[in-house]
């Protein structure tokens, strides 16, 4: 498939968030207190109320979305790219506040969730693209790609992703303020990756 732009008026909320509007070109997206995704692990509760704005992902295909990070601050602030197939299979991924550090991260969910995260302070501030490539070389997985715009890629995590008829976008969520506003900058399908150890093309 060809490189192409998604318009954020083909997305579908999974939840309305407290505020969406567009500036230019730019979604900004204002996430409701206490918004948030996780399945049981560890902590016994399941969060199925956060803000995904998603549309079709092809079967054999990647898919990007850029944001600007600036306004990530509070503790569990979140925003990045949705993998959705329904609500016990699904995968996460993007920045997070954890231990008052930007943190790099994915949750998986197949029935419960697994957390994987790794600090990045230094891409605080900057916009900041995550991809999720299937099919080709991924087979029956997804491979998580994260970058800022000087760093180049940064392959996150590749996890199994069996499903079929699958939907992803920008997601954003707030569990612990009222007061979150992401500009999400771009959302694109490209193609899927061709090789887990070499990096896609930045388009």
């Amino acid at each position: 498939m060809e490189r192409r732009r998604v318009d954020w008026a083909a997305g579908r909320w999974t939840r309305d968030p407290a505020t969406a509007r567009l500036d230019g070109d730019n979604l900004l997206v204002g996430a409701a207190e206490g918004s948030d995704y996780w399945r049981t692990t560890h902590y016994g509760f399941v969060h199925d109320d956060g803000h995904a704005l998603l549309g079709d992902w092809p079967a054999d295909a990647a898919v990007e979305v850029t944001f600007d990070a600036s306004s990530l601050g509070t503790a569990y602030d979140q925003a990045g790219i949705m993998l959705h197939a329904g609500p016990e299979q699904w995968v996460k991924a993007g920045l997070e506040i954890s231990d008052g550090v930007l943190q790099l991260g994915a949750v998986v969910t197949n029935g419960v969730s697994d957390w994987s995260m790794a600090p990045v302070p230094e891409w605080a501030g900057g916009l900041v693209t995550l991809r999720a490539s299937r099919g080709g070389v991924a087979g029956d997985s997804v491979v998580l790609r994260a970058r800022t715009e000087t760093s180049g890629w940064r392959t996150l995590r590749v996890a199994p992703f069996t499903a079929g008829v699958t939907s992803a976008g920008p997601l954003v969520c707030a569990p612990m303020r009222g007061d979150l506003e992401v500009r999400f900058t771009r959302w694109a399908l490209a193609p899927a990756d061709l090789d887990v150890h070499e990096d896609p093309p930045i388009g």
